[in-house]
């Protein structure tokens, strides 16, 4: 299940993004949002993986607007 989650969360499709945060639990969700931080702004994360953090944090802030 985790690996499905990271591999949603990372696939850089928009819905596919949101549906994996929105069924999230709260309490995992503070959890995902701080290593997508640290994943996108980090060193040592390989540039795929950094760009596709910060798709997942755009469509992820974007749910709150």
């Amino acid at each position: 299940m985790i690996e499905a989650l990271w591999e949603a969360l990372l696939s850089e499709e928009p819905p596919r993004i949101r549906r994996a945060w929105l069924d999230l639990p709260d309490d995992e969700a503070s959890a995902v949002l701080e290593h997508l931080k640290r994943m996108a702004t980090e060193p040592g994360w390989a540039e795929g993986q950094r760009l596709s953090a910060a798709t997942a944090l755009r469509v992820i802030r974007g749910l709150a607007e």
